[in-house]
């Protein structure tokens, strides 16, 4: 990996970080402003919690994929008969977005 392409992905990294952050800060303001109980620290923490849970999971499933598609690709090209193969690895870092999503349901 080339210097530019590191430095790129780490600005994206960090704009996602942001833009997750600032979702959940929205959606807490939106809970607080609903409940009569709202100073509730343990819950705005928990919604941070399940959004980076989330974030961070759907990111890592779209690195895993990059490298586990092309690599479908190139398998594919070689021999046609693999196909299900090809398909199941490239399916499989979907897991790893629903393992992360769970949080959403458990909050």
């Amino acid at each position: 990996m080339n210097n530019n392409t590191l430095k790129m992905s780490l600005r994206t990294l960090i704009v996602l970080l942001v833009l997750t952050l600032v979702a959940q800060g929205v959606a807490a303001q939106d809970a607080a402003t609903t409940d009569d109980d709202s100073n509730d620290i343990n819950g705005d923490i928990g919604m941070i919690g399940v959004g980076l849970a989330l974030g961070l999971a759907a990111i890592g499933a779209g690195f895993s994929q990059a490298a586990i598609g092309s690599a479908a690709v190139g398998m594919l090209a070689e021999d046609g008969s693999k196909f299900g193969v090809a398909l199941i690895f490239t399916a499989l870092p979907e897991s790893i977005v629903i393992l992360g999503a769970l949080p959403l349901f458990l909050q």
